[in-house]
């Protein structure tokens, strides 16, 4: 039985190509984070908070992401914290 020729071996090249291909995918599929200002940040909140995901606790000035039960302090943290968790559940739902 002959020897195969490394030269025509592409096994190596299929994998790296796929593994190109799932970092893009992954790329695409972020959120970016980076964008979000104070002002935006507080209109993600006030919406939040019109559709009872973020209750507001006046007398310990927090913000608490119902979903999670997570507590915050800032409104740009819980409007970054609330886009990737959000990213997050849609992937987990297209796993399933």
């Amino acid at each position: 039985m002959a020897t195969p020729d490394p030269h025509d071996d592409t096994s190596a090249d299929y994998e790296q190509f796929e593994k190109e291909l799932l970092a893009q995918d992954r790329d695409a599929a972020r959120v970016d984070t980076a964008d979000i200002d104070d002002t935006m940040a507080r209109s993600v909140v006030d919406d939040l908070v019109d559709a009872d995901v973020v209750t507001p606790v006046p007398e310990d000035r927090v913000l608490v992401h119902e979903p999670s039960s997570t507590v915050f302090d800032s409104a740009t943290q819980l409007a970054v914290f609330h886009q990737g968790w959000t990213a997050a559940s849609d992937a987990g739902e297209e796993d399933e």
